[in-house]
């Protein structure tokens, strides 16, 4: 999830199990359509990892806000999770601990499929004489080449999964419903349904800008590293490599943290057009057309998120 921006207020989203998680200023709202039809909507204060006004900045903000997003939406899920069995609310809820396991699982899972995979893939070319070192070019290509590869991959397979294809439909729904809002215009299902169910600030473009970025970065950083210090053993040497790649991914994700702000704050623009389209073509996958009960449990999110007198 990341930060969309509109006149009056910054308002975000995320799809969460039979529902959405939006987030205004200092709170968020999470609203879960349960198994009897009803519409559960639950407001919390927003965990901030950004108090100190240097983590505010640009080019520094951007991976504690990537910390706090997944903090969040970790906790939006599994209060969605119990909700949309029937479970009470507050029950089962993830522990201090807990949170911080399934946040390093997260991560690690990620950073392995994304980063390390990739790279000892693109070895493997390396070995069958299709690439040269590491510090080639034909190296890194592979490697961005990979990496492209398994997170469309990735995106498309659990596509097919019927559970996750409701939670892009309600994915679908949180970007119509913010599209509404945006507008300045009341928001009805009718105004929402009528909003594209794509948006240049969605969280699948951000990954797209780090994936995009973490290229860029490693095919011209790698070599220059190595020309300071070069383990003479193949797997030191890669494990090494490996290593620097992970400590990237801080610049990395705060590189794209303010791409995509600026893209999305000019979408009008013809440059920033350009970045957005090819979130926008992986968000056809990532998205899907909603149903209105879907559309009304985003309306009922977005509502208790922005109105001052919190959740009626």
């Amino acid at each position: 999830m990341i930060p969309l921006l509109s006149a009056g207020a910054t308002v975000g989203g995320q799809a969460v199990i039979e529902g959405v998680m939006m987030r205004a200023k200092d709170r968020l709202a999470i609203a879960v359509r349960k198994p009897d039809g009803q519409i559960l909507v639950e407001v919390r204060p927003w965990f901030s990892l950004t108090s100190a006004a240097i983590l505010r900045k640009p080019f520094l903000r951007g991976f504690p806000v990537l910390l706090e997003t997944l903090v969040n939406g970790i906790k939006a899920l599994n209060f969605s999770a119990m909700q949309s069995v029937d479970g009470d609310s507050g029950e089962g809820e993830l522990t201090p601990w807990h949170l911080v396991l399934t946040m390093f699982v997260a991560l690690g899972v990620a950073l392995g499929l994304f980063v390390v995979l990739p790279h000892f893939l693109s070895v493997a070319m390396q070995w069958l004489g299709l690439s040269g070192d590491v510090d080639t070019l034909s190296f890194n290509a592979w490697d961005g080449g990979f990496k492209m590869l398994m997170f469309v991959g990735y995106i498309g397979a659990i596509s097919f999964v019927p559970d996750i294809r409701r939670v892009f439909q309600y994915h679908g729904a949180e970007h119509k419903v913010i599209w509404a809002f945006e507008s300045g215009n009341e928001v009805t299902v009718a105004s929402a349904r009528s909003n594209s169910r794509l948006h240049p600030r969605c969280g699948t473009s951000f990954l797209l800008f780090v994936l995009a970025v973490s290229i860029l970065l490693y095919t011209a950083l790698v070599p220059y590293l190595l020309t300071f210090y070069k383990p003479e053993t193949f797997l030191f040497k890669h494990l090494y490599i490996v290593s620097v790649k992970l400590l990237f991914m801080v610049p990395i994700s705060c590189i794209a943290y303010e791409i995509i702000r600026f893209a999305g704050k000019f979408s009008t623009n013809v440059l920033c057009r350009m970045l957005c389209w090819p979130g926008l073509v992986l968000q056809v996958m990532t998205t899907k057309e909603p149903d209105d009960s879907q559309i009304e449990v985003a309306m009922a999110a977005l509502k208790c998120a922005v109105s001052e007198e919190g959740c009626p």
